[in-house]
């Protein structure tokens, strides 16, 4: 077998994962409309994909407003948690393992996708830059567009997003997901108060670092409280640089990203949560991690540790080896080969990915990609 550290079962939480490749949470946008519902296709897509020594699901909203892009699923009605349901029968029936990745995107919105027109929420009123929403303009079309100005929250408002969270993690649970993931990254919500730029609140919220963490900080400990820190992640994008290529926005650069986000990563070990998720910029020639934030990741936190980025198999299999990273995620590689796993312990070629099917559409370029045949 090559890679063999790739394929080493390890414990996380209260389950045995029996490696370590992981499939990323991938935006798809292919849910059933109206309501934003988990599809049978979804559910073929997951199940083919389910060698994964876990998966995390594509980020599903956990209420109307917290959506940003036409077709992405939902985690807050019944008919979501049914359609869901679905999807998690068919990864058990392959012995896969799945948590749903809890997604509210803040400004990163438009007025078209809100609840009655209105305006996006955010920690502050300041318009996101160098992203885009994305709203439907017709049956099955749609168009990128400049997210709306937002609103900021209200102090009550902010706790009803905390207790949203909870609930979110509930419906998970009752939807047959082994675990939930708060998405905490790329410019959405959590990110948005986390950070600097976008959180220019004077109240508990805003100003010191601390106080900029409390909305993680509330969230995680509520979610641990209603289903478990051993059924919890968090995933993170601890930018170091940015980029300005369209359409590779990934979140936000702070002034000192490694005291940020070894703080943040210090909320999860408080809290005992499973697992975080490091996601790292993707974009040509990006650079890589410091090496000094990875040791302090390890030296911060002692569940599992968990990096998604543009990642070989030979590159992530070098990381675990030196210690740093448990967990490695593969996102394009994994859309294109549904058995990847065996491909990589074979060294067999892999699929190219279709970039023109990967968000919305059916069949073609989400279930249609072929297992390895020699």
């Amino acid at each position: 077998m090559k890679h063999a550290a790739l394929f080493t079962p390890i414990d996380m939480g209260r389950i045995t994962l029996k490696n370590r490749i992981v499939l990323p949470p991938l935006t798809r946008q292919r849910s059933a409309q109206p309501g934003d519902i988990a599809t049978d296709l979804m559910a073929t897509y997951y199940r083919q994909r389910a060698s994964a020594g876990f998966m995390v699901s594509e980020g599903t909203q956990i209420e109307p407003r917290g959506q940003g892009y036409a077709w992405t699923p939902g985690i807050y009605s019944q008919a979501q948690i049914n359609g869901w349901r679905k999807v998690t029968k068919a990864v058990h029936a392959e012995g896969g393992v799945i948590f749903a990745q809890l997604w509210h995107v803040g400004r990163v919105s438009h007025n078209a996708l809100q609840p009655g027109g209105q305006a996006p929420v955010a920690p502050s009123a300041i318009q996101a830059q160098k992203v885009k929403a994305f709203i439907q303009t017709g049956p099955g079309v749609g168009e990128l567009v400049q997210p709306s100005l937002p609103r900021a929250l209200e102090l009550a408002e902010i706790r009803d997003l905390v207790g949203q969270y909870a609930q979110a993690a509930r419906n998970a649970i009752e939807a047959g997901f082994d675990g939930v993931e708060i998405h905490a990254a790329n410019g959405y919500l959590v990110n948005q108060f986390i950070s600097a730029h976008s959180n220019q609140r004077d109240d508990v919220y805003g100003g010191s670092l601390e106080n900029r963490l409390r909305f993680l900080r509330e969230i995680v400990e509520a979610v641990a409280a209603e289903v478990g820190a051993d059924r919890l992640g968090v995933r993170f994008t601890p930018l170091f640089s940015s980029t300005d290529q369209d359409r590779v926005y990934i979140g936000l650069v702070e002034e000192d990203p490694h005291t940020t986000y070894i703080e943040a990563i210090k909320v999860l070990e408080a809290a005992g949560v499973a697992y975080v998720s490091i996601a790292e910029a993707d974009w040509d020639n990006a650079p890589d991690l410091p090496e000094s934030f990875r040791r302090d990741v390890r030296a911060n936190f002692s569940g599992k540790i968990l990096y998604a980025g543009r990642y070989t198999a030979e590159r992530g299999e070098r990381l675990i080896e030196a210690g740093l990273a448990d967990l490695i995620a593969f996102g394009r590689p994994f859309i294109a080969n549904p058995d990847l796993p065996e491909r990589i312990a074979n060294g067999w070629p892999l699929n190219p990915l279709d970039p023109a099917t990967v968000y919305g559409g059916a069949e073609k370029g989400l279930t249609d990609y072929p297992t390895y045949s020699g």
